[in-house]
Protein backbone atom coordinates (compact mmCIF):
# COMPACT_ATOMS: atom_id res chain seq x y z
CA UNK A 1 0.00 0.00 0.00
CA UNK A 2 2.50 2.08 1.24
CA UNK A 3 4.86 1.86 -2.62
CA UNK A 4 1.62 2.71 -4.71
CA UNK A 5 1.17 5.94 -2.27
CA UNK A 6 4.42 6.32 -3.31
CA UNK A 7 4.17 5.96 -6.86
CA UNK A 8 0.65 8.18 -6.92
CA UNK A 9 2.61 11.08 -5.48
CA UNK A 10 5.82 10.88 -7.59
CA UNK A 11 3.32 10.42 -10.89
CA UNK A 12 1.55 13.27 -9.44
CA UNK A 13 5.10 15.21 -8.97
CA UNK A 14 6.15 14.56 -12.52
CA UNK A 15 2.33 15.47 -14.04
CA UNK A 16 2.43 18.67 -12.03
CA UNK A 17 6.33 19.53 -13.72
CA UNK A 18 4.85 19.21 -17.02
CA UNK A 19 1.56 21.05 -16.81
CA UNK A 20 4.31 23.35 -15.50
CA UNK A 21 6.85 23.77 -18.12
CA UNK A 22 3.50 23.56 -20.26
CA UNK A 23 2.57 26.73 -19.13
CA UNK A 24 5.96 28.41 -18.44
CA UNK A 25 7.10 27.81 -21.62
CA UNK A 26 4.05 29.54 -23.52
CA UNK A 27 3.54 32.71 -20.97
CA UNK A 28 7.51 33.29 -21.76
CA UNK A 29 6.54 34.18 -25.66
CA UNK A 30 2.75 34.01 -26.33
CA UNK A 31 1.49 36.16 -23.10
CA UNK A 32 2.92 39.22 -25.13
CA UNK A 33 1.67 37.66 -28.14
CA UNK A 34 -0.99 41.28 -29.69
CA UNK A 35 1.80 43.44 -28.24
CA UNK A 36 4.43 41.03 -30.98
CA UNK A 37 1.84 41.43 -33.71
CA UNK A 38 1.58 45.43 -33.36
CA UNK A 39 4.75 46.24 -31.98
CA UNK A 40 7.09 44.49 -34.00
CA UNK A 41 5.39 42.77 -36.56
CA UNK A 42 3.96 46.02 -37.30
CA UNK A 43 -0.25 45.12 -37.62
CA UNK A 44 -2.86 47.28 -36.99
CA UNK A 45 -6.09 46.69 -35.00
CA UNK A 46 -7.73 45.18 -38.21
CA UNK A 47 -4.81 42.90 -39.12
CA UNK A 48 -4.30 41.44 -35.64
CA UNK A 49 -7.86 40.74 -35.81
CA UNK A 50 -7.83 38.87 -38.68
CA UNK A 51 -5.09 37.27 -37.22
CA UNK A 52 -7.24 35.92 -34.31
CA UNK A 53 -9.79 35.03 -36.56
CA UNK A 54 -7.81 32.86 -38.72
CA UNK A 55 -5.76 31.60 -36.25
CA UNK A 56 -9.98 30.95 -34.55
CA UNK A 57 -10.88 28.55 -37.58
CA UNK A 58 -7.50 26.50 -37.25
CA UNK A 59 -8.17 25.97 -33.64
CA UNK A 60 -11.78 25.13 -34.21
CA UNK A 61 -10.62 22.31 -36.75
CA UNK A 62 -8.04 20.79 -34.61
CA UNK A 63 -9.41 21.07 -31.53
CA UNK A 64 -12.12 18.08 -32.19
CA UNK A 65 -9.26 16.33 -33.96
CA UNK A 66 -7.02 16.21 -30.69
CA UNK A 67 -10.43 15.36 -28.61
CA UNK A 68 -10.89 12.31 -31.05
CA UNK A 69 -7.39 11.17 -30.83
CA UNK A 70 -7.53 11.85 -26.96
CA UNK A 71 -10.07 9.64 -26.56
CA UNK A 72 -8.84 7.11 -29.32
CA UNK A 73 -5.53 6.54 -27.50
CA UNK A 74 -7.01 7.33 -23.59
CA UNK A 75 -3.60 7.34 -21.50
CA UNK A 76 -1.02 7.43 -24.41
CA UNK A 77 1.60 10.22 -24.10
CA UNK A 78 2.12 10.01 -28.07
CA UNK A 79 -0.07 13.34 -28.75
CA UNK A 80 1.55 15.09 -25.73
CA UNK A 81 4.81 14.21 -27.39
CA UNK A 82 3.88 15.80 -30.27
CA UNK A 83 2.90 18.66 -28.83
CA UNK A 84 6.04 19.17 -27.15
CA UNK A 85 8.22 18.79 -29.99
CA UNK A 86 5.83 21.86 -31.58
CA UNK A 87 6.93 23.83 -28.40
CA UNK A 88 10.48 23.31 -29.08
CA UNK A 89 10.15 24.45 -32.43
CA UNK A 90 9.17 28.00 -31.15
CA UNK A 91 12.57 30.25 -31.55
CA UNK A 92 13.25 29.31 -35.12
CA UNK A 93 9.83 29.39 -36.25
CA UNK A 94 8.97 33.05 -34.79
CA UNK A 95 12.00 34.67 -35.46
CA UNK A 96 12.84 32.90 -39.10
CA UNK A 97 9.40 32.34 -40.53
CA UNK A 98 6.61 34.03 -39.14
CA UNK A 99 7.87 37.41 -38.49
CA UNK A 100 9.27 37.59 -42.14
CA UNK A 101 6.21 36.34 -43.96
CA UNK A 102 3.97 38.39 -41.62
CA UNK A 103 6.06 41.68 -43.18
CA UNK A 104 6.44 40.26 -46.92
CA UNK A 105 3.24 38.01 -47.44
CA UNK A 106 0.69 39.11 -44.86
CA UNK A 107 -2.00 36.41 -45.71
CA UNK A 108 0.74 33.62 -46.15
CA UNK A 109 1.87 34.10 -42.66
CA UNK A 110 -1.17 34.51 -41.13
CA UNK A 111 -1.92 31.10 -41.85
CA UNK A 112 1.06 29.16 -41.63
CA UNK A 113 1.13 31.32 -38.19
CA UNK A 114 -2.21 30.10 -37.23
CA UNK A 115 -1.15 25.96 -38.17
CA UNK A 116 1.68 26.31 -35.95
CA UNK A 117 0.05 27.97 -33.27
CA UNK A 118 -3.44 25.78 -33.45
CA UNK A 119 -0.91 22.31 -32.86
CA UNK A 120 1.07 23.86 -30.07
CA UNK A 121 -0.87 26.11 -28.25
CA UNK A 122 -4.62 26.68 -29.04
CA UNK A 123 -5.13 22.92 -29.81
CA UNK A 124 -2.23 21.67 -27.57
CA UNK A 125 -2.88 23.12 -24.37
CA UNK A 126 -6.72 21.52 -24.18
CA UNK A 127 -4.98 18.44 -25.54
CA UNK A 128 -2.95 19.06 -21.99
CA UNK A 129 -5.76 19.96 -19.82
CA UNK A 130 -8.12 16.83 -20.83
CA UNK A 131 -4.71 14.79 -20.43
CA UNK A 132 -4.23 16.15 -16.87
CA UNK A 133 -8.37 16.08 -16.05
CA UNK A 134 -8.25 12.52 -16.28
CA UNK A 135 -5.28 12.01 -14.66
CA UNK A 136 -6.51 13.48 -11.74
CA UNK A 137 -9.69 11.39 -11.93
CA UNK A 138 -7.11 7.98 -12.14
CA UNK A 139 -5.69 9.20 -9.01
CA UNK A 140 -9.06 10.23 -7.16
CA UNK A 141 -7.76 14.05 -6.89
CA UNK A 142 -9.13 17.18 -8.05
CA UNK A 143 -8.21 18.83 -11.78
CA UNK A 144 -7.38 21.97 -9.78
CA UNK A 145 -4.77 20.32 -7.52
CA UNK A 146 -2.75 19.82 -10.83
CA UNK A 147 -3.83 22.33 -13.12
CA UNK A 148 -2.75 25.08 -10.74
CA UNK A 149 0.99 24.45 -11.42
CA UNK A 150 0.29 25.27 -14.79
CA UNK A 151 -0.79 29.08 -13.33
CA UNK A 152 1.69 29.00 -11.32
CA UNK A 153 4.51 28.26 -14.66
CA UNK A 154 2.45 31.21 -16.31
CA UNK A 155 2.65 33.42 -13.22
CA UNK A 156 7.03 32.86 -13.21
CA UNK A 157 7.11 33.26 -16.66
CA UNK A 158 4.95 36.55 -17.28
CA UNK A 159 6.73 38.05 -14.08
CA UNK A 160 10.07 38.69 -16.41
CA UNK A 161 8.45 38.06 -20.05
CA UNK A 162 7.82 41.65 -20.40
CA UNK A 163 11.40 42.84 -19.44
CA UNK A 164 12.92 40.23 -21.84
CA UNK A 165 10.49 41.58 -24.38
CA UNK A 166 11.87 45.41 -24.18
CA UNK A 167 15.28 43.71 -24.63
CA UNK A 168 14.37 41.69 -27.83
CA UNK A 169 11.35 39.11 -28.33
CA UNK A 170 13.75 36.59 -29.43
CA UNK A 171 15.06 35.97 -25.75
CA UNK A 172 11.11 35.04 -24.89
CA UNK A 173 11.14 32.95 -27.97
CA UNK A 174 14.36 30.75 -27.04
CA UNK A 175 13.57 30.83 -23.86
CA UNK A 176 10.09 28.54 -24.86
CA UNK A 177 12.48 26.59 -26.63
CA UNK A 178 14.89 25.37 -24.42
CA UNK A 179 12.35 24.81 -21.65
CA UNK A 180 10.16 22.57 -24.32
CA UNK A 181 13.34 20.25 -23.98
CA UNK A 182 13.24 19.94 -20.37
CA UNK A 183 9.39 19.71 -20.61
CA UNK A 184 10.03 16.37 -22.78
CA UNK A 185 12.69 14.95 -20.26
CA UNK A 186 9.86 14.94 -17.81
CA UNK A 187 7.04 13.60 -19.84
CA UNK A 188 9.34 10.94 -20.58
CA UNK A 189 9.64 9.89 -17.38
CA UNK A 190 6.03 9.91 -16.54
CA UNK A 191 4.22 6.58 -16.66
CA UNK A 192 0.75 5.98 -15.62
CA UNK A 193 0.53 2.63 -12.60
CA UNK A 194 -1.23 -0.57 -13.90
CA UNK A 195 -3.45 -0.18 -10.59
CA UNK A 196 -5.08 3.11 -11.91
CA UNK A 197 -5.70 1.97 -15.04
CA UNK A 198 -7.74 -1.42 -14.10
CA UNK A 199 -11.38 -1.03 -13.68
CA UNK A 200 -11.39 2.87 -13.25
CA UNK A 201 -14.47 5.16 -14.08
CA UNK A 202 -12.33 7.46 -15.95
CA UNK A 203 -11.13 5.76 -19.50
CA UNK A 204 -13.69 4.11 -21.65
CA UNK A 205 -13.28 0.68 -22.31
CA UNK A 206 -14.98 0.59 -25.47
CA UNK A 207 -13.22 3.41 -27.97
CA UNK A 208 -14.87 6.30 -29.04
CA UNK A 209 -16.10 5.91 -32.99
CA UNK A 210 -17.49 8.67 -35.14
CA UNK A 211 -21.06 7.69 -34.73
CA UNK A 212 -19.94 8.82 -31.30
CA UNK A 213 -19.50 12.55 -32.25
CA UNK A 214 -22.30 12.47 -34.13
CA UNK A 215 -24.55 11.42 -31.69
CA UNK A 216 -23.09 13.89 -29.45
CA UNK A 217 -23.45 16.44 -32.19
CA UNK A 218 -27.42 15.25 -31.57
CA UNK A 219 -27.21 15.98 -27.73
CA UNK A 220 -29.42 18.92 -26.67
CA UNK A 221 -27.12 19.49 -23.72
CA UNK A 222 -24.31 20.00 -26.16
CA UNK A 223 -26.14 22.83 -27.77
CA UNK A 224 -27.13 24.45 -24.41
CA UNK A 225 -23.80 24.13 -23.33
CA UNK A 226 -21.99 25.70 -26.61
CA UNK A 227 -24.67 28.40 -26.39
CA UNK A 228 -23.31 30.08 -22.85
CA UNK A 229 -19.68 29.53 -24.13
CA UNK A 230 -20.96 32.03 -26.85
CA UNK A 231 -22.28 34.42 -24.69
CA UNK A 232 -19.89 34.43 -22.13
CA UNK A 233 -16.95 32.43 -22.84
CA UNK A 234 -16.48 34.93 -26.20
CA UNK A 235 -16.68 37.97 -24.85
CA UNK A 236 -14.23 36.57 -21.89
CA UNK A 237 -11.43 34.99 -24.41
CA UNK A 238 -11.71 37.72 -27.45
CA UNK A 239 -11.89 40.97 -24.78
CA UNK A 240 -8.92 39.41 -23.50
CA UNK A 241 -6.95 39.16 -27.09
CA UNK A 242 -6.36 42.59 -27.49
CA UNK A 243 -6.42 43.72 -23.69
CA UNK A 244 -2.93 44.69 -23.70
CA UNK A 245 -3.46 47.25 -26.18
CA UNK A 246 -6.07 49.09 -24.12
CA UNK A 247 -3.84 48.25 -21.03
CA UNK A 248 -0.48 49.87 -22.05
CA UNK A 249 -3.02 53.37 -23.27
CA UNK A 250 -2.92 53.93 -19.16
CA UNK A 251 0.71 55.06 -18.77
CA UNK A 252 3.18 57.34 -20.21
CA UNK A 253 4.77 54.91 -22.54
CA UNK A 254 4.54 51.89 -23.89
CA UNK A 255 7.80 50.20 -22.14
CA UNK A 256 6.38 51.42 -19.13
CA UNK A 257 3.08 50.16 -19.87
CA UNK A 258 4.30 46.37 -20.79
CA UNK A 259 6.75 46.16 -17.84
CA UNK A 260 3.46 46.87 -16.08
CA UNK A 261 1.36 44.33 -18.17
CA UNK A 262 4.13 41.94 -17.22
CA UNK A 263 3.59 42.66 -14.01
CA UNK A 264 0.39 42.26 -13.17
CA UNK A 265 -0.19 39.23 -15.36
CA UNK A 266 1.98 37.69 -12.74
CA UNK A 267 -0.07 38.78 -10.30
CA UNK A 268 -3.26 37.03 -12.12
CA UNK A 269 -1.85 34.01 -12.64
CA UNK A 270 -1.07 34.00 -8.88
CA UNK A 271 -4.90 34.53 -8.46
CA UNK A 272 -5.22 32.19 -10.65
CA UNK A 273 -3.03 29.41 -8.99
CA UNK A 274 -4.33 29.66 -5.33
CA UNK A 275 -8.02 29.77 -6.57
CA UNK A 276 -7.38 26.93 -8.49
CA UNK A 277 -6.36 25.06 -4.70
CA UNK A 278 -9.94 25.99 -3.44
CA UNK A 279 -12.44 26.97 -6.26
CA UNK A 280 -12.91 22.70 -6.96
CA UNK A 281 -14.48 22.67 -3.20
CA UNK A 282 -16.53 26.16 -4.33
CA UNK A 283 -17.81 24.80 -7.19
CA UNK A 284 -18.84 21.39 -5.41
CA UNK A 285 -20.49 22.91 -2.46
CA UNK A 286 -23.06 25.34 -5.57
CA UNK A 287 -22.51 22.79 -7.81
CA UNK A 288 -21.12 23.37 -11.38
CA UNK A 289 -24.16 24.59 -13.32
CA UNK A 290 -24.53 27.47 -10.49
CA UNK A 291 -20.37 28.03 -10.27
CA UNK A 292 -20.51 28.51 -14.54
CA UNK A 293 -23.23 31.42 -13.70
CA UNK A 294 -21.28 33.43 -11.30
CA UNK A 295 -18.61 33.15 -14.31
CA UNK A 296 -20.55 34.85 -16.46
CA UNK A 297 -21.82 37.51 -14.20
CA UNK A 298 -17.92 38.34 -13.29
CA UNK A 299 -16.99 38.11 -17.09
CA UNK A 300 -19.87 40.75 -17.69
CA UNK A 301 -19.34 43.22 -14.39
CA UNK A 302 -15.70 42.92 -15.22
CA UNK A 303 -16.02 44.02 -18.89
CA UNK A 304 -18.31 47.08 -17.87
CA UNK A 305 -15.66 48.14 -15.16
CA UNK A 306 -12.78 48.00 -17.64
CA UNK A 307 -14.66 50.22 -19.99
CA UNK A 308 -15.89 53.08 -17.56
CA UNK A 309 -12.80 53.35 -15.57
CA UNK A 310 -9.87 55.82 -16.88
CA UNK A 311 -7.63 55.46 -13.60
CA UNK A 312 -4.42 52.96 -14.08
CA UNK A 313 -4.89 52.10 -10.73
CA UNK A 314 -8.14 50.74 -11.02
CA UNK A 315 -7.58 49.05 -14.71
CA UNK A 316 -4.64 47.49 -12.91
CA UNK A 317 -6.54 46.30 -9.73
CA UNK A 318 -9.61 44.92 -12.52
CA UNK A 319 -6.93 43.59 -14.76
CA UNK A 320 -5.38 40.42 -12.00
CA UNK A 321 -9.73 39.10 -11.71
CA UNK A 322 -9.50 37.78 -15.23
CA UNK A 323 -7.18 35.09 -13.11
CA UNK A 324 -10.30 34.12 -10.59
CA UNK A 325 -12.66 33.72 -13.63
CA UNK A 326 -9.90 31.01 -15.75
CA UNK A 327 -9.99 29.03 -12.61
CA UNK A 328 -13.94 29.03 -11.73
CA UNK A 329 -14.61 28.31 -15.57
CA UNK A 330 -12.04 25.95 -16.18
CA UNK A 331 -12.76 23.73 -13.11
CA UNK A 332 -16.85 24.03 -13.45
CA UNK A 333 -16.47 22.56 -17.40
CA UNK A 334 -14.69 19.83 -16.38
CA UNK A 335 -17.31 19.05 -13.58
CA UNK A 336 -20.32 19.71 -15.94
CA UNK A 337 -18.87 17.50 -19.10
CA UNK A 338 -18.28 14.59 -16.55
CA UNK A 339 -21.82 14.53 -14.81
CA UNK A 340 -23.44 15.13 -17.89
CA UNK A 341 -21.46 13.30 -21.24
CA UNK A 342 -20.61 9.74 -21.33
CA UNK A 343 -16.76 8.99 -20.70
CA UNK A 344 -16.26 8.09 -24.17
CA UNK A 345 -16.27 11.67 -25.35
CA UNK A 346 -15.15 12.97 -22.48
CA UNK A 347 -11.73 14.70 -24.51
CA UNK A 348 -13.81 15.20 -27.80
CA UNK A 349 -16.98 17.48 -25.67
CA UNK A 350 -13.92 19.26 -23.67
CA UNK A 351 -11.86 19.71 -27.04
CA UNK A 352 -15.23 20.30 -29.52
CA UNK A 353 -17.89 21.28 -27.23
CA UNK A 354 -15.92 24.05 -25.42
CA UNK A 355 -12.13 24.58 -26.71
CA UNK A 356 -13.39 24.58 -30.14
CA UNK A 357 -15.99 26.47 -29.29
CA UNK A 358 -14.43 29.27 -27.79
CA UNK A 359 -12.48 30.09 -30.74
CA UNK A 360 -15.55 29.72 -33.35
CA UNK A 361 -15.84 33.07 -31.19
CA UNK A 362 -12.44 34.41 -32.45
CA UNK A 363 -13.76 33.73 -36.10
CA UNK A 364 -17.40 35.64 -35.39
CA UNK A 365 -16.30 38.04 -32.72
CA UNK A 366 -12.39 38.73 -33.07
CA UNK A 367 -12.81 40.55 -36.42
CA UNK A 368 -15.81 43.34 -35.99
CA UNK A 369 -14.13 43.84 -32.40
CA UNK A 370 -10.92 44.89 -33.84
CA UNK A 371 -13.03 47.38 -36.13
CA UNK A 372 -15.03 48.60 -33.14
CA UNK A 373 -11.55 49.22 -30.80
CA UNK A 374 -10.72 51.62 -33.41
CA UNK A 375 -13.88 52.81 -34.44
CA UNK A 376 -15.45 53.72 -31.13
CA UNK A 377 -12.50 52.63 -28.78
CA UNK A 378 -12.30 49.81 -26.37
CA UNK A 379 -14.30 51.83 -23.62
CA UNK A 380 -17.25 51.24 -25.21
CA UNK A 381 -16.60 47.83 -27.12
CA UNK A 382 -16.08 46.48 -23.77
CA UNK A 383 -19.27 48.06 -22.32
CA UNK A 384 -20.85 46.27 -25.53
CA UNK A 385 -19.03 43.03 -24.84
CA UNK A 386 -19.84 43.18 -20.65
CA UNK A 387 -23.79 43.47 -21.55
CA UNK A 388 -23.78 40.73 -24.01
CA UNK A 389 -21.94 38.58 -21.25
CA UNK A 390 -24.19 39.15 -18.56
CA UNK A 391 -27.70 38.66 -21.41
CA UNK A 392 -26.17 35.21 -21.93
CA UNK A 393 -26.01 34.44 -18.40
CA UNK A 394 -29.30 34.92 -17.37
CA UNK A 395 -30.46 32.55 -20.37
CA UNK A 396 -27.85 30.03 -19.64
CA UNK A 397 -29.97 30.46 -15.53
CA UNK A 398 -32.99 28.61 -18.07
CA UNK A 399 -30.94 26.30 -20.66
CA UNK A 400 -27.68 24.78 -18.54
CA UNK A 401 -28.95 21.35 -16.93
CA UNK A 402 -29.26 20.59 -13.42
CA UNK A 403 -25.81 19.58 -11.28
CA UNK A 404 -25.15 17.81 -8.53
CA UNK A 405 -24.49 20.30 -5.58
CA UNK A 406 -23.22 19.31 -1.79
CA UNK A 407 -25.06 22.39 -0.78
CA UNK A 408 -28.36 21.46 -1.93
CA UNK A 409 -28.21 17.76 -1.95
CA UNK A 410 -28.83 17.61 -5.72
CA UNK A 411 -28.82 14.26 -7.43
CA UNK A 412 -26.21 13.35 -9.92
CA UNK A 413 -27.03 12.69 -13.08
CA UNK A 414 -27.06 9.53 -14.36
CA UNK A 415 -24.83 9.82 -16.93
CA UNK A 416 -24.22 5.38 -17.06
CA UNK A 417 -27.74 5.18 -18.50
CA UNK A 418 -26.61 7.81 -20.91
CA UNK A 419 -23.86 5.68 -21.90
CA UNK A 420 -25.37 2.63 -22.17
CA UNK A 421 -28.17 4.53 -24.51
CA UNK A 422 -25.34 6.01 -26.36
CA UNK A 423 -23.85 1.89 -26.62
CA UNK A 424 -27.44 1.08 -28.19
CA UNK A 425 -27.90 4.29 -30.32
CA UNK A 426 -24.87 3.89 -32.01
CA UNK A 427 -25.12 0.43 -33.38
CA UNK A 428 -28.28 1.85 -35.32
CA UNK A 429 -25.76 5.17 -36.88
Amino acid sequence: MKAIKTASKTAYYKMSSFIFLYFFTWSSSFGLYALWLGQKAGLDSVSIGTVFAINGVFAVVMKPVYGYIMDKIGMSKSLLYFVVLVSALMAPFFIFVYQPLLNSHLMVGIIVGALYLSLGWYAGVAASESYADRFSRLYHMEFGQVRMWGSLGWALAASFSGVLFNLSPAWNFGLSSATSLVMLMVLLSLKIGDEELKNNDVISQQKIVFSDVILLLKNRKFWMFSLYVAGVAWMMFVAEQQFSRYFVTFFDTKEQGNAWYGYLSTVQSGLEFLMMMVIPFLVNYFGAKKSLLLVGALVGLRLIASGLTHDPLLISIIKPFYGLEIALLLVSVFKYIAEHFSKRVNATMYLLGYQAMIYVGSIVVAPPAGYFYDRIGFEHTYLIMGGIALCFTLISAFTLSACHSLRSGTPVPAVQVEVETIGMEREKV
